[in-house]
């Protein structure tokens, strides 16, 4: 009989492209997980940092606060932990660069500037997207409109624990599912059959499955050590099976209904396939 599936892990990332952690249960809303991606590390030409170009991101980890959470660099203990409230104050706004989006954005509080200028030994500034701000999921693959915070394309990314465990079996050393960022992991099933997932659902939660996601360099870093991999693995290895016109992939874009509670045990009920 088929495995039954299960939600097993929820994940925020606040931070876009710095450490993100574990909770039980989480809130959806109109751009994904409450607080996920909210906040973006720019540079002085207010365009976006990640850990592609900038790998010693992966070094900055966050931890859950009251109403916030604290950001520590994982090899500078003289740098005290930064606390980073949720939402930021309307006082100073600037316009931000995100691949191909011009969107403004609230300016986090100077000290942070400071602090995470330290950390990473370059000028940056942290931002934050208000409720205010539209950005919108790839249009053409989404006609009924969806919003999506400062992550990547979309506002959730699913994936499988089957599928990991496969990958695995075909790396030299195994990796764990954090090199690939995801929202929502689910166990049970069989490897990649989220690749067939058309619309299902959370617990009560309906969500849709738009398009497999394309993975990049990123994967490649140890989220311990922001080291890369120099064989490329796991993306090499996963290049070998998993390519599709181009792309390398793992893992679901997904869209989700705005609201709802997601909690880790859940049910996960495939409604229809592609």
């Amino acid at each position: 009989m088929p495995t039954a599936l299960t939600l097993t892990g929820l994940y925020l990332y606040p931070v876009k492209s710095l450490g993100g952690y574990a909770v039980a249960e989480a809130d959806v809303t109109a751009r994904g997980l409450r607080h996920d991606r909210r906040w973006l590390l720019v540079d002085e030409r207010n365009r976006f940092l990640t850990q592609r170009q900038h790998p010693e991101l992966a070094l900055l980890t966050l931890a859950p606060a009251y109403n916030g959470f604290l950001i520590s660099h994982r090899q500078r203990p003289e740098l005290l932990p930064l606390f980073i409230p949720f939402e930021a104050q309307p006082d100073r706004t600037l316009f931000v660069t995100v691949w191909d989006d011009i969107l403004w954005a609230w300016r986090g509080a100077a000290e942070a500037d400071e602090w995470l200028s330290a950390a990473l030994g370059r000028p940056c500034r942290l931002v934050y997207m208000s409720d205010m701000v539209r950005r919108d999921v790839e249009p053409d693959l989404n006609p009924e409109g969806h919003l999506v915070s400062f992550a990547d394309g979309y506002p959730f990314l699913l994936a499988g624990e089957a599928a990991l465990d496969d990958l695995n079996t075909r790396l030299p050393e195994p990796v764990p599912m954090n090199r690939f960022r995801p929202n929502l992991v689910f166990g049970g099933g069989e490897a990649y059959e989220d690749d067939a997932w058309e619309r299902f659902q959370i617990g009560e939660v309906p969500f849709r499955a738009v398009r497999g996601c394309g993975r990049c360099v990123l994967t490649t870093i140890d989220q311990q050590t922001a080291q890369k991999n120099p064989l490329g693995d796991p993306l090499r290895t996963l290049a070998t099976y998993r390519k599709a016109e181009n792309s390398t992939l793992f893992g679901q874009n997904v869209t989700g209904p705005g609201h709802g509670r997601l909690r880790v045990g859940d049910a996960v009920t495939v409604l229809s396939r592609k």
